[in-house]
C-alpha cells in the first residue's frame, strides 16, 4: 500500500471534523433508539463485541442490539436468523444499528469510511491479498458497502475493499459517504437474496492450491 498523507494523517483529520456534525445529527437518533431497543429487546442495549481493527488489532465495536437471547433446552444460543427480530431487521435496513460506532470514530478505533470491520474468526482463513483489507482502519461504511453490501459475495467485498486500501483519498471517501446515504434511503443490497443474514465466511480456495 502506498502509504499517502492522507492514508496517514487526512483521514483521521477528516474524521475528527465530521465527528462535530455527525453528533449533533446522531445524538437525537442515538437516544430515541436506545429507548425503543430497551423496550422492544430489553438490556443490554448496546452490543459489544471484539472485532478486528488496522492490521488486525483487536478492538471493541460498539452497535444497537438487534436479537434476542434466545436460546435452546441446552441454554445454547439459537441460530442468528432465528433470534433476529422483524424490528432488529428493520434497525438493519436503515443502518440505524450502526450508529453507535460513532464512538468507535471518536476513540480512533474506526473511520467513518474503510472497510468494515468483521469477525476474528476470519483472520486466518484470509488469502494474503485479502488481509490486505486491515491495512487501513475499518469504517461504518465502505467501497464494498456501496456497491452491493451483502448482495456481494465474500470475495466480491474483499476484492473491493482492496481497491479502496489503493485508491484512498478524500473525494473517493466523500464519494462513498454521498453514496452511503443514497444507499440507506433506498435500502439497497441490506440482506441477501434467499435470507435475512449473510453466512459466515468460511475461507476462498486459492488458484492451484
Amino acid at each position: 500500500m502506498q502509504n499517502t498523507f492522507y492514508k496517514k494523517y487526512g483521514k483521521r483529520i477528516f474524521d475528527i471534523l465530521l465527528l462535530i456534525p455527525g453528533f449533533i445529527v446522531a445524538v437525537p437518533f442515538l437516544s430515541l433508539i436506545a429507548i425503543l431497543v430497551y423496550l422492544k429487546l430489553g438490556s443490554p442495549v448496546i452490543f459489544r463485541q471484539v472485532r478486528p481493527g488496522m492490521d488486525g488489532k483487536p478492538f471493541v465495536i460498539y452497535k444497537f442490539r438487534t436479537m434476542l437471547d434466545t436460546r435452546d433446552e441446552n441454554g445454547i444460543l439459537l441460530p442468528n436468523d432465528q433470534r433476529l427480530t422483524s424490528f432488529g431487521l428493520r434497525l438493519r435496513s436503515t443502518s440505524l444499528d450502526e450508529l453507535p460506532e460513532i464512538f468507535n470514530v471518536l476513540k480512533g478505533d474506526m473511520s467513518f469510511v474503510g472497510p468494515r470491520p468483521l469477525l476474528t474468526e476470519y483472520l486466518d482463513k484470509y488469502t494474503p491479498r485479502q488481509k490486505r483489507r486491515h491495512e487501513l482502519k475499518p469504517g461504518i461504511t465502505g467501497w464494498a458497502q456501496v456497491q452491493g453490501r451483502n448482495l456481494l459475495s465474500w470475495e466480491e467485498k474483499f476484492e473491493h475493499d482492496v481497491y479502496y486500501v489503493d485508491n484512498c483519498s478524500l473525494l473517493f471517501d466523500i464519494k462513498i459517504l454521498m453514496l452511503t446515504l443514497y444507499r440507506v434511503i433506498a435500502r439497497e443490497g441490506v440482506s441477501p437474496k434467499d435470507r435475512p443474514i449473510m453466512e459466515r465466511f468460511k475461507g476462498t480456495k486459492e488458484k492451484g492450491v
